[in-house]
């Protein structure tokens, strides 16, 4: 036994002084691959244009293998940077990388042509740009700061560059940075996969991170994790998106929280808080309230043929939004398998959740599991008269006052329970052509003066555990048939 320790003990010793060696290679390797943008003329006084000078650096970076291109401590101003693949923008505490304030000394790469976006030319114009690169980042303690460089000639009269911008590209990392008052989206980026954006906080601006891909040309394996976004429009948007990871972050925004404009696989949402209003404002009206706090509506923008499948919302809490829950789907789309579990919210403001599908087919599998919303409440029985129309690109108010279900086939709200800060003579919950229907464990206020509490219109089966059925309205044209 002691010999075979012993024999242990020195394989150990061994395997670490192996070890120690390849660290300090891999380290000496790592600081002769360091290029200093002082040393190729950059000033960082925040007064000199540095662009010219990071740009040599990083050309030099790139033909020697790939490194880190260094910004120690200093304030650098700066128009587009043209990142390489193999290397690291990396950003010390105290360096500060800022937006140069004339719009046209900013470059825009080429979409590619499938792509609606090809055709919007200088909109994706960028601090930071790469095209086709791989294996680069940007880390540190450091500061991006896109300075609020308006442009009267760009979108809405006002909107400049955004700070980083990469198309069709992939291993993409972002960690341990700031993006402030950028002058479009912080993080905007198309066709690219495998990207880790993590520990990064968003202030200011408008989108934070926006990722958009095309019909074939998803992004793919995205992980946003444990970052914190203030920004004054939705902080995480796009479309096209499969294998995206949203963990761990903070959420507050004087527009939507997490907006999907189009198709989306295999998305989690996970362990995130969402409140508002708004510590920055939405810059082109001027307002702090928060919008939904996760929205999604393929095709309510454009036309994005496509499915929503296999989404995963669980571990949320919501502090004041406008809905937690804005689920819509318009004509070229469908979707399947949302899962909500575990939410809190409070202080809702304006509308119900809701599920509804405006194409020809439904949603067709969707269940709220172990919901808890507090809305503001204090509508009244005028507002339940009307005819419901299709949203445009936001919540809007609805006749019910906790949850609005339309075109769906499977629906199940499973502890599931509702309360209102003031009386509301709405009816809790409308559902329009649901083929099943299952309450199990539905809790609700009764208010006097309400008509009903449960409003059910084609609906075909329904399933009811431990929810009053007494509450319920079915339409007398066509009465589901009771499941057990």
């Amino acid at each position: 036994m002691l010999a075979r320790k012993e024999r242990c003990d020195r394989y150990r010793i061994g395997f670490l002084v192996l070890w120690l060696l390849a660290w300090s290679h891999v380290a000496f390797a790592g600081q002769a691959s360091v290029f200093d943008v002082r040393n190729y003329g950059a000033v960082g006084d925040g007064v000199t244009v540095d662009t010219a000078a990071i740009n040599r650096a990083v050309e030099t970076c790139a033909t020697s293998g790939g490194g880190q291109v260094r910004f120690a401590p200093g304030r650098y101003l700066s128009a587009t940077i043209h990142l390489q693949s193999h290397i690291t923008l990396l950003l010390e505490p105290g360096a500060r990388l800022v937006g140069a304030q004339d719009p046209n000394l900013y470059e825009a790469p080429k979409p590619p042509d499938f792509m609606p976006e090809a055709r919007w030319g200088k909109w994706h114009r960028a601090l930071i740009l790469a095209e086709g690169q791989e294996d680069i980042a940007i880390c540190g303690g450091g500061v991006i700061d896109g300075n609020k460089v308006f442009d009267p000639t760009g979108e809405e009269h006002m909107r400049g560059p955004h700070t980083f911008v990469f198309v069709d590209c992939c291993d993409v990392t972002v960690r341990d940075v700031s993006f402030v008052d950028s002058a479009n989206y912080a993080i905007f980026f198309m066709v690219s996969s495998n990207v880790d954006i993590h520990n990064v906080t968003f202030t200011g601006g408008w989108d934070g991170a926006h990722f958009r891909g095309a019909p074939g040309h998803a992004c793919r394996h995205v992980d946003i994790t444990d970052c914190r976004f203030y920004t004054g429009d939705d902080s995480i948007a796009g479309r096209y998106w499969e294998n995206t990871v949203i963990s761990g972050c903070i959420i507050n925004s004087s527009c939507n929280g997490i907006r999907l404009i189009g198709p989306a696989e295999n998305l989690i949402i996970h362990d995130c808080l969402f409140y508002g209003p708004g510590l920055h404002p939405h810059r082109t009206s001027d307002r702090y309230n928060m919008l939904a706090g996760i929205n999604l509506q393929p095709g309510a923008w454009d036309a994005t043929k496509g499915r929503l499948d296999d989404v995963l919302i669980s571990d949320v809490t919501m502090r004041n939004v406008a809905t937690p829950l804005h689920f819509t789907m318009k004509a070229g789309n469908t979707a399947d398998h949302i899962t909500v579990t575990r939410l809190s919210a409070t202080n809702v403001y304006r509308a119900a959740c809701s599920v509804e599908s405006w194409a020809e087919t439904p949603f067709e599998n969707v269940v709220f599991r172990d919901v808890d919303v507090e809305f503001e409440g204090g509508g009244t029985v005028d507002e339940v008269s009307g005819v419901v129309r299709a949203p445009g690109v936001d919540a809007r108010p609805l006749p019910a006052w906790g949850l609005y279900a339309r075109n769906v086939q499977n629906l199940a709200l499973e502890d599931v329970r509702l309360t209102c800060r003031q009386p509301d003579q709405r009816p809790v919950m409308i559902c329009e052509d649901v083929n099943d229907l299952t309450f199990d464990t539905f809790e609700f206020p009764a208010c006097d003066g309400a008509a009903t509490s449960i409003i059910l219109k084609q609906v075909e089966r329904l399933r009811l555990r431990d929810t009053d059925a007494s509450v319920v309205q079915i339409d007398p044209g066509r009465r589901p048939r009771r499941l057990p």
